[in-house]
């Protein structure tokens, strides 16, 4: 059995990527989140697109090794034979392990995983309706307004992919009204998960986060320190991760989460996040079968 030093690592290291968090372009180099603040320039995000990637697939292959996905989808598929499509939601705070709960739940049920950054993208690149829309707030400096997002959304969650091998709706809705518009675009969800680490955890997690700029891999300083005095010297702390700014972006998540979990009161699910990453799976997982006919 792991020792809990390890198992803590593995938890940090799983937690380590920010929630996705709706996007806003400008025609600058600059972009602006849905908050009004200011973001990186595009070749950053490209940077940090690249480094994602490289999270997803140590994510994966940790939930490869835990049987949740590969060798063991095949099986999956024909134990869910006959069962509806799933229609999930997931919510959690930064650093509190909702990407790789998201990997896991891919991975496991093979739904399509969705953030409305990456929507609001492939809906400007394939020049639809709402992407023109959308672009046109955009190319202005504007935020999206809730009702061009909403139409994004739905258009997605009406592709053949979506349809046929269900969703899983990444930090979406965001605020009520979100969640209002959402359901009267009569878009509705199995299961509402949420992610409940408390906020001293979260902050540790944050605050004690470095990232090496060379491989994108993540660190903490307590819990997964680098071996290698070489990388130690070059590991980098974003700018956003200290104490004072990880408590107001918390400040914020928690307004808007617990406003939106009233929309959801007969499909809502709180998980204890402080876990280990197969504990919250196997809670996560057998709240998503107990929906599923």
């Amino acid at each position: 059995m792991k020792s809990t030093l390890s198992i803590a690592a593995l938890l940090l290291t799983s937690a380590s990527a920010f929630t996705t968090q709706p996007v806003a372009f400008a025609p600058s180099s600059t972009t602006r989140t849905t908050h009004g603040r200011s973001s990186q320039p595009t070749s950053i995000i490209v940077l940090n697109a690249s480094k994602n990637k490289q999270k997803i697939a140590s994510r994966s292959k940790w939930a490869e090794t835990r049987g949740y996905g590969s060798a063991d989808d095949d099986a999956s598929s024909e134990d869910g034979a006959g069962k509806a499509a799933p229609k999930l939601i997931i919510a959690g705070a930064p650093a509190s392990g909702k990407g790789t709960q998201c990997e896991i739940i891919k991975e496991k049920y093979g739904v399509v995983h969705l953030s409305t950054g990456d929507m609001l993208r492939a809906a400007v690149a394939a020049g639809t309706d709402v992407g023109k829309q959308a672009k046109d707030f955009m190319d202005s400096g504007k935020l999206v307004p809730d009702e061009v997002i909403i139409g994004v959304v739905k258009d997605r969650l009406d592709e053949t992919d979506c349809v046929e091998s269900g969703w899983l709706l990444d930090g979406f809705p965001r605020t009520p009204a979100q969640a209002e518009a959402l359901a009267t675009a009569g878009i509705s969800a199995d299961c509402f998960i949420f992610l409940n680490v408390p906020d001293e955890a979260l902050i540790e997690r944050v605050v004690g986060r470095r990232t090496d700029p060379e491989t994108g891999k993540i660190y903490h300083m307590t819990f997964s320190p680098p071996e290698d005095e070489e990388i130690l010297a070059r590991l980098e702390q974003r700018s956003d991760d200290t104490e004072e700014k990880v408590k107001v972006r918390l400040e914020q998540f928690h307004a808007n989460v617990d406003a939106v979990k009233g929309s959801y009161t007969d499909i809502y699910v709180e998980v204890d996040g402080t876990k280990k990453p197969e504990e919250v799976s196997a809670t996560v997982m057998e709240s998503i079968d107990s929906v599923l006919v």
